[in-house]
Order: structure tokens, then sequence, then C-alpha cells
């Protein structure tokens, strides 16, 4: 073989070599290894804590409507996506956060960087597992979601409504339909009522009274209202001296379901924006009979459940630099910081959608600026750290100090001596 083919093919082999090279494999696994670690652990605590709120407001309901082990599983199932909605974001922020606030303090970043490793080459696995979280998230946000809203409405309804048939006993009069009393004098095999008597308070002072031969109970799940057919009876209506008798061969009596049909300040038996599908909150922004207002709501839910997965992709990235402030023997700083812009982000998130909601912004650029706002601003801050600098600007910080020794020191030694005066008075 000739030398000058020889070096002309060692030239084209080292070309491709730097074309192309080998990810470091290692690497990434040692990485996401230690991030996916706390951020399942930070995953199970925040869904403990999550459960617990979630579980005050609804035991009322488990314990009104006494619900069986089934049906209590059946519930919060239901009500699980919504939770993760909020507690996957958190998790994959902490679990970055977490991960390399412990390479740090262990020095082996200082070991990876002394082998000319970079955050550059750190950042793969990082953008890997947030992309696969947030997906994760946008799967709960778009599809099980909604599933889990509506199938929770309608076990609400469907348990309210079997409170009722098996409160309803022969030769007892019942209370479970609130200000409707209820009796039956015999029930057959089919659910047929037979010698109803019905006394109808709703708004009245004088009740309405109701006797027939035949009768039984619809529950209309669209409407979600309980339905009681009576067949050939007579209605009674007293009013001061006047009496009033009406003979009829069918009546009914729509009756929406009483309380516990809320939870906590949601009303279960209301078909809202939260149970519709994406292609349905289209549908009906979409229409002419509502207003626009109401139309800006249903844009704004649909926005809402596609920009926050984007969110935890973003939040997850802030991670990184947020934990490299940790150092030896210096407190890490990483979790409070990484806390308080996850609440910065919800709270400029609600209230960018307020003022969607309320017209005072675009619907598409307002329900993605805090996403935009946060892109840049994570990718000034990766930026900073990778070239060594410090987290904010000196000129930031510098005006943080003063602000914190001129204005916030006086007020807190004006507070203090307030409460010290209010004690001894």
């Amino acid at each position: 073989m000739r030398p000058d083919r020889t070096a002309a093919q060692g030239g084209q082999s080292t070309a491709a070599g730097r074309r192309w090279r080998r990810p470091p494999l290692l690497l990434y696994s040692y990485i996401a290894n230690e991030l996916l670690a706390p951020f399942f652990a930070s995953f199970l605590i925040l869904y403990g804590v999550f459960f617990l709120v979630r579980l005050i407001p609804l035991l009322e309901v488990v314990l009104s409507l006494q619900i069986g082990p089934a049906d209590f599983i059946r519930l919060f199932a239901y009500i699980f996506p919504r939770m993760l909605l909020y507690i996957i974001p958190m998790a994959s922020m902490a679990g970055v956060i977490i991960g390399f606030t412990r390479l740090t303090n262990d020095r082996e970043i200082l070991a990876l960087k002394a082998c000319g490793v970079s955050l550059r080459q750190m950042l793969p696995p990082v953008i890997l597992i947030a992309a696969a979280i947030a997906a994760l998230t946008g799967y709960f946000s778009v599809r099980l979601i909604p599933t889990g809203a509506l199938g929770f409405k309608q076990l609400m309804f469907q348990l309210a409504t079997e409170k009722i048939e098996n409160g309803l006993k022969a030769h007892e009069f019942t209370e479970a339909l609130g200000d409707i009393v209820l009796y039956v004098d015999r029930i057959d095999e089919q659910k047929e009522w037979h010698g109803v008597y019905v006394s109808d308070m709703r708004g009245r002072e004088q009740p309405l009274i109701s006797l027939a031969q035949s009768g039984r109970m619809e529950a209309d799940m669209d409407r979600m209202e309980v339905t009681i057919v009576l067949n050939d009876g007579t209605l009674h209506n007293h009013d001061g001296k006047d009496n009033q008798l009406i003979r009829f061969g069918r009546y009914q009596l729509q009756i929406a379901l009483q309380p516990p049909t809320q939870v906590g300040k949601e009303d279960v038996t209301s078909r809202s924006r939260g149970t519709m599908s994406q292609q349905q909150l289209l549908q009906a922004a979409a229409s002419d009979a509502i207003d626009f207002k109401a139309q800006r709501k249903y844009l704004s839910e649909y926005h809402h459940r596609l920009s926050l997965p984007v969110g935890c992709f973003i939040l997850s990235l802030l991670g990184l630099p947020l934990g490299l402030q940790a150092a030896p023997g210096r407190r890490a700083v990483g979790i409070p910081l990484g806390l308080g812009f996850f609440i910065l982000y919800y709270i400029t998130f609600t209230t960018a959608r307020m003022l969607v909601e309320d017209g005072h912004l675009p619907v598409f650029p307002g329900m993605w600026l805090p996403n935009m706002f946060f892109f840049l601003l994570t990718v000034g801050i990766l930026y900073r750290v990778h070239c060594e600098k410090s987290l904010l600007p000196e000129w930031l910080l510098h005006n943080y100090g003063l602000f914190l020794e001129k204005v916030m020191a006086p007020l807190l030694q004006r507070l203090s001596r307030l409460l010290h005066l209010t004690r001894h008075e």
C-alpha cells in the first residue's frame, strides 16, 4: 500500500472521528441514577402530603355516603392524575437539585471538571429525564385528568343515588332527599314503588302532599339530578284557607342532589371545564351560544393543559444550576431557591391566566408568557453558571443587599418594637 494513500485514509478516519464521537454513556447513566433516586423519594413525600390534604375535605363525603373500600379506592384513582399534575413538576425539580447538590458536596462535580467534563456535557441526561417527565405530565394533563374528573363526578353522583335508594325502605319515612319526605308501602323486585306518599317542603311553608298508587326513581346522569315519577294519584296543595286537589295520571318531581355533593369548594355534580377533552374545549370555545368571557375561559383551560408540562421541563432544567450552588462546608441553598422559583412560577402562571380570562391579555401569548420568561431566565442562569459566574448579576445582588439593609431591616425593627409594646400593654 502506498504511503500517501495510507495517510489519506488516516486523515479521513481522524476527520470522521472528529465529526462523530461516542456519547459518554457511563457518565450519562451515572448522572441519571443520581437524579432519579431523589426524584422518586421526593415524589413519595409530596404525594403523601397532597394525599392528606385532599383526604381531609373528602372525609365528610366518605362518611356521609358510607363509601366502602372498593369505591374509596376508585375515588382516589380518579383524583390521582390531578394531584400528579402538581406533584411531578415539584418532584422533578427537587430531584435535579438534590442530585447535583450531592454531587457538588462530594466534590464529584469538581473531579468531573478537572477531567475536562463541562456543564454542557452534563446537560443531555438532565434534558432527557426532564423531557420524559414532562411528557408524562402532559399525558396526565391532556388525557387522564379530564377522564378522571368526569369519572369522579359520575361516581359521586352514583354513590349519592345509591344512598337514596338504599335508604328508602318499605313502611319507613326517609329524609335522604333533603326537604322531601318519602314513604313507600311496598317495593317490588323491579324497584317499583306501590302506595307512595311524598311531602314536598321546598320553598314552602305548608307541604305539597302527593299520594300515588305507584312510582319509581330515575337518575339522569347528564343533568345530574334525580327524578321521582308518580303514577295515578292526587296532589294536595294547602295554602292558608285554600285547599286544592289535583288528580294526575303521571307526575314528576325533579330533585337536585343535596350535600354532600361538594368536596371542599368543588361541586362534584356540575359539568365543568376540567372534565372536557381538548377537542370539546375547542368546540365549546367556537360555539356562538357563549359570551366572550366564557370563550376565553375554555381557551385558557386548553392552553393550561399544554403549557404546564412545558413549565415542568423548564423548572427541571432550572434545578441544575441551583443544585450547583452548594459547596463543601457551605449551606446548600438549592432547595429554598428552587422552592422560591417554583412558587414564583405558579404565581406568575395563575396571574397570567386571570389576566387572560378577564380579557387584559391575548389568550396564546398570555398563557405562554410565564414559560417564555422562565425559559429565558433558565438559559441566562445556565450560561452564568457555565461561565463560573454568580447565579445573579453583581448589580442585582448589590441592590438586593441595599434593599434589605435600607428598607427591610428598619421595617423589621419597627415591627419588633411594635410587637414588644403590644405585649407589655
